[in-house]
């Protein structure tokens, strides 16, 4: 059994999309999923007809947007988020993503060729938040491997 991982991650921006507040948000979106798509080890990314998930809403809010995507390992998600274009877009999320309260980013491992959906994602983010980092889910800083294929 091959496992991936899957990965969430919010952002709760500063004013809705169609405000200059978050342009430099809305203009590095095609880029960075365009980066993200050809990335080694991306298997597959939330989106819409449009081509991302900004119109997606899984929050009673509508400024905080879910980004959802499934990748071969954590190494090929590390190096797509802190050593491609993406980090540089990282570094200035401060511009137009408010300080968020709790959890904004949780992984999960799932079995190749499953897709996750939005409402689980949410529930991996609480999970998180309620009881730290598990094998239900974690972040780069407490990761978990893989489940072994003897424990299944």
């Amino acid at each position: 059994m091959t496992f991936h991982l899957a990965q969430c991650n919010i952002v709760k921006l500063k004013a809705p999309l169609d405000s200059p507040v978050v342009a430099g948000f809305v203009a590095a979106l095609v880029p960075v999923n365009n980066l993200a798509d050809a990335a080694p080890g991306f298997v597959w990314r939330l989106k819409t007809d449009e081509g991302d998930a900004t119109s997606i809403r899984v929050f009673d809010d509508d400024q905080i947007l879910l980004n959802l995507s499934v990748w071969e390992s954590m190494e090929a998600l590390a190096d797509f988020v802190y050593r491609s274009g993406h980090k540089d877009v990282l570094r200035q999320r401060r511009q137009w993503a408010d300080r968020f309260d709790g959890v904004q980013s949780a992984m999960w491992w799932i079995r190749a060729g499953s897709i996750p959906e939005p409402s689980e994602a949410v529930a991996r983010l609480q999970g998180l938040e309620r009881v730290g980092p598990s094998e239900y889910a974690f972040t780069f800083q407490t990761p978990f491997d893989a489940p072994a294929e003897a424990s299944l």
